[in-house]
């Protein structure tokens, strides 16, 4: 079942019909601005259970977080945030790094270091990214490679596993990634920290790159044309 996303136009519309309640269910997002809307008129947001079959196997909600500083010019961009088991400790300490770097977060999970698997939240955060819901996403695991290998298999969909602030602003710059994988047992938080604050202020620069990734999504079209 596909993720619901609540926007501020959708909040102002319902308002228009008369609406006074909006029921979503754990998987719906809501973006701040919506939010706030709600709040100006009157109108209720209330979450109900998880709709029967949706989500990955482990994926039972996604947490939606907003930076303290409401007005950060950020916080309208939401980031798809995922991790297993190898990954835990890293996602939560990203998940504050990027509060203080003003963007939203849609956290899918795992909460937990319980063994898990990590093609489950891999694909629950490129399906994210690749719906539009989100504007990038970040997913850890132990090593950044097998999470990568999931998310590119989902149409869209450009994943990259990095491993130094090079790499990163390359994979941005000439590839226009929209994944970033990072490896929760090789990498230090500072580095860590670097690295993702380096992909996401940095933009494709489109020029020459443009047609090569014109063709990498020419090869993703023909395989399923071929299906």
């Amino acid at each position: 079942m596909t993720r619901k996303l609540i926007t501020e136009r959708d909040v102002v519309e319902a308002a228009k019909t008369g609406t006074s309640v909006l029921q979503v269910d754990a998987t719906t997002i809501i973006t701040p601005s919506a939010r706030d809307a709600a709040l100006q008129l009157r109108i209720q947001i209330v979450s109900g259970p998880v709709a029967p079959g949706s989500g990955s196997n482990n994926v039972r909600e996604i947490s939606i977080i907003t930076p303290k500083a409401g007005n950060s010019p950020n916080s309208s961009n939401l980031i798809a945030l995922g991790s297993d088991h190898g990954g835990y400790r890293l996602k939560e300490m990203l998940k504050e790094y990027l509060g203080t770097l003003g963007y939203s977060v849609a956290d899918v999970g795992t909460t937990s270091e319980e063994a898990c698997d990590y093609p489950d939240f891999a694909y629950a955060v490129a399906k994210l990214v690749a719906s539009g819901q989100a504007m990038r996403g970040i997913m850890i695991d132990g090593v950044g490679v097998a999470s990568a290998i999931v998310a590119n298999k989902v149409p869209g969909i450009r994943a990259v596993p990095c491993y130094d602030e090079f790499v990163a602003r390359s994979s941005r710059e000439h590839n226009d990634a929209n994944v970033l994988t990072l490896g929760g047992r090789i990498l230090g938080t500072e580095l860590a920290k670097a690295i993702v604050k380096t992909w996401l202020e940095t933009w494709f620069g489109g020029g020459r790159h443009q047609s090569r990734v014109q063709k990498i999504a020419d090869i993703e079209k023909r395989y399923s044309a071929e299906k």
